[in-house]
C-alpha cells in the first residue's frame, strides 16, 4: 500500500531538527529564544503587494490558470531580461515561461517530466549538489531516478565538481539540479562553470535545472545567471532556470515562483502540470505580476541583509570558519559537529540552527562531509539577529 520509493526519503530536515531537541528544556533565565534555522524572511511583506491582494478577493471565486495570465508571464519574462541583459524576444511569455505554485513543487515536479523509464547505459541518474534542498532527491526518487549526491565542500568552491563526472554517469544522467547562489554556502557558479555545464547538458541530453531562487540577495556583485550563458549562442535547448518571490520579495507565504528555459521540455512539463499541479489563485498571480515590476523593495532587502552579514563578520570574526557567502542569507559555519552544536546552542543559549547534516546525504563509508557544520539563517530582524550571533559565539567559544 506504501511506494517502497519512500523508504530512500529521511523525515525532513526540520522536523528531524525539532526531534534532536525535543528533550531538552529552554535554558532558565529570561532569554528568548531566537530562531535561525529555517530561511524564511521575515522583513516583512512589502505595502505594495497589499492593495493588489485586496482588490483581487472576488476572483476566488473562480479557478484560476495553470499557465498564469498573460500579463504575469509577459512581466516575468521582462523581468528575467531585465535581470540578466537578455536579447528581446529570447524568453517567449507564451513558449519558455511558466509561473509555479512555489519553487519547491516546481522543483520536485519537474523530475517527472525530465526522467525517462530507462537510459541506454543503466538506471536514469539524477545529479545534485551535496548539501541539497530536499525536492530535489525527493523528485528525483519520484521520478524513479537514481541519485547521485556531488561532493560540495570548501575544495570544490563548495560548487559541484563538474571534472570528476566520468562519461558513463553523464551518459546515465537525465536531470542536473545545479543550486546557485547555494544553499547552504552562498557559492556563486561564475559564467564559465555555467557555459561547462550547460556544454555537459547538451552534449550528453540530460536536463541541466538552475535553482536561481536566492540570485537577488547578493553581497559584493549580482550572480551570473544560466540564461545569460544560453544567450549567447541564441540556444535555450536542455536548460531550465527557477526563480521565486519567496527569498527576492520576503514573500514565501505567497507561494509563488516561475521556470523559464527550453520551450519543448516545458510544453511537456505544461502537459504534466495540467494534471497534477495546483495552480496558483489570482490574488496571488496579480500580486505577482506588481512584485515582479518593482525593484525598489528588492534592493531594501538587499540592504538589510548585507547589515546583517556585516553584523556577522564583526562578531564572529574569523572563527567558526566564517566566510562572507557571496549570495544568499546563510552562514555555513564550521563547529566541529553541527549536531551537537545545536543541541548545545539550544540548550544553554536558547538559540536555534540546523545541523549541515541534516542537509546532506552520507557517504558510502558512512560519514557526512556536512558534520562539522551548522547552516544560521539570517532572516530576522537587526536585534534579534545581533543576540542571536552573540549568543552562538559565547556559547561555542566555551566549548573550545
Amino acid at each position: 500500500m506504501i511506494s517502497d520509493r519512500l523508504e530512500s526519503l529521511q523525515e525532513y530536515p526540520f522536523r528531524r531538527m525539532n526531534a534532536l531537541i525535543k528533550d531538552i528544556p529552554l535554558p532558565d533565565g529570561n532569554s528568548e529564544a531566537i530562531a535561525m534555522w529555517i530561511g524564511e524572511p521575515r522583513h516583512g511583506v512589502p505595502e505594495i503587494a497589499r492593495q493588489p491582494l485586496s482588490d483581487s478577493f472576488a476572483d476566488y471565486g473562480r479557478y484560476p490558470p495553470v499557465d498564469g495570465t498573460p500579463g504575469l508571464r509577459h512581466t516575468m519574462a521582462a523581468w528575467l531580461s531585465r535581470r540578466y541583459g537578455l536579447p528581446d524576444g529570447f524568453i517567449d511569455p507564451d513558449r519558455s515561461i511558466i509561473p509555479v505554485q512555489g519553487t519547491r513543487e516546481g522543483l520536485f515536479m519537474i523530475a517527472l517530466a525530465a526522467v525517462p523509464t530507462t537510459r541506454a547505459k543503466g538506471t536514469p541518474l539524477a545529479l545534485m549538489p551535496n548539501p541539497f534542498y530536499p525536492p530535489y532527491k525527493a523528485g528525483a526518487v519520484a521520478a524513479g531516478a537514481q541519485p547521485v549526491f556531488m561532493s560540495c565542500t570548501s575544495r570544490t568552491g563548495f560548487l559541484p565538481d563538474l571534472d570528476s563526472l566520468t562519461d558513463d554517469v553523464l551518459d546515465r544522467t537525465a536531470i542536473f539540479y545545479l543550486c546557485s547562489p547555494a544553499n547552504p554556502q552562498g557559492a556563486v557558479a561564475d559564467a564559465a562553470y555555467l557555459r561547462r555545464a550547460v556544454a555537459l547538458a547538451r552534449r550528453h541530453d540530460f536536463l541541466l535545472v538552475a535553482d536561481e531562487c536566492y540570485t537577488e540577495i547578493w553581497d559584493r556583485a549580482p550572480p551570473h545567471g544560466v540564461m545569460q550563458v544560453c544567450a549567447e549562442d541564441d540556444d535555450l535547448s536542455h536548460v531550465v532556470c527557477f526563480h521565486s518571490l519567496s527569498k527576492r520579495s520576503s514573500v514565501p507565504g505567497l507561494r509563488h515562483g516561475f521556470v523559464a528555459g527550453d520551450p519543448d521540455f516545458l510544453a511537456a512539463y505544461m502537459r504534466l502540470r495540467r494534471y497534477a499541479a495546483a495552480a496558483s489563485p489570482m490574488a496571488v498571480l496579480t500580486t505577482a505580476e506588481v512584485l515582479w515590476s518593482d525593484e525598489e523593495h528588492v534592493e531594501e532587502n538587499r540592504r538589510l541583509y548585507r547589515e546583517k552579514v556585516d553584523m556577522a563578520e564583526a562578531v564572529l570574526g574569523n572563527r567558526f570558519g566564517f566566510f562572507r557567502p557571496p549570495g544568499g542569507f546563510f552562514l555555513w559555519l564550521d563547529v566541529g559537529n553541527g549536531i551537537e552544536a545545536a543541541r548545545k546552542l539550544w540548550a544553554e543559549a536558547a538559540v536555534k540552527v540546523l545541523p549541515g547534516a541534516f542537509l546532506a546525504e552520507d557517504r558510502n563509508d558512512g560519514t557526512n562531509e556536512a558534520l562539522p557544520y551548522i547552516r544560521v539563517a539570517l532572516v530576522g530582524d537587526h536585534d534579534s539577529t545581533r543576540e542571536g550571533l552573540t549568543r552562538l559565539a559565547e556559547t561555542l567559544a566555551e566549548g573550545n
